[in-house]
């Protein structure tokens, strides 16, 4: 039983899929399915029959506008990537990044985040995650199909949290830092460039790629909620003279 674990699906596009993604999430044990701007309709009568006992997880699923909507509680989100257009984002092999993962499975939701059948997630939406997952595929045709990425990650997970007892829910296990949410990094970064902005560091039309930089710094440095109060408090105190000298 992985119930700390949230299941992600940004815009599913198919009942069917989805449908599979329930019946696999209720066979795992997965504690909730998320689901941010589908393009079908979850509950359709092909989604419930593919979903078998997995139905009461799409009837409970909540929906959400976006991915940082969707995660905002989280302390720790992997995605999943199979694109190689990735930027400087790096990816993870499930064995780099689900130990990672099972490590704050005691700290409050934990989220798995898969995008859409045709076009997975942008880099905007990747950014989003602490860390980024790639399934190694012996193909030139990376791309695998919605349910079945889900049915390998949840295997890998379950087999790994197998192993490691030690690691599991309501048993002792070393202390681990929590991590910042996706919101509170969120919030963060938007005090950071709204002070930039206005002291003339940043510039309208540059903010948004040069934030980006950013925000993979906090992401590689897995800033705790204490750092991120730091952080702002710093933002204030310096908006706070800058005022002061205006004055």
């Amino acid at each position: 039983m992985i119930k700390n674990i949230r299941v992600v699906l940004v815009e599913p596009g198919g009942p069917i899929n989805v449908g599979s993604v329930a019946r696999l999430c209720a066979n795992f044990g997965v504690g909730e399915i998320r689901v941010v701007s589908p393009r079908c309709n979850i509950l359709d009568s092909e989604a419930k029959k593919m979903a078998l006992r997995g139905a009461a997880l799409l009837e409970a699923a909540p929906h959400f506008s976006s991915l940082l909507e969707a995660v905002s509680d989280c302390r720790r989100v992997v995605a999943t990537c199979a694109r190689i257009d990735h930027g400087d984002i790096p990816l993870h092999t499930p064995r780099e990044v689900l130990p990672w993962l099972l490590e704050g499975i005691d700290d409050g939701p934990i989220a798995l985040v898969f995008g859409r059948e045709d076009r997975g997630l942008t880099n905007e939406e990747l950014l989003v995650a602490n860390k980024v997952l790639t399934l190694e595929i012996d193909s030139d045709y990376l791309s695998l199909n919605l349910s079945h990425a889900v049915a390998i990650v949840l295997y890998e997970f379950q087999c790994l949290k197998a192993l490691n007892p030690g690691l599991s829910i309501n048993q002792e296990k070393p202390h681990f830092p929590t991590l910042a949410t996706p919101a509170q990094v969120a919030d963060c970064l938007t005090d950071t460039q709204e002070l930039l902005l206005d002291v003339g560091f940043l510039l309208d039309h540059t903010a948004k790629a040069r934030m980006s930089k950013v925000r993979r710094f906090l992401r590689r440095s897995e800033i705790r909620p204490e750092e991120v109060a730091f952080i702002r408090g710093m933002i204030r105190q310096i908006r706070w003279a800058i005022n002061s000298v205006r004055l």
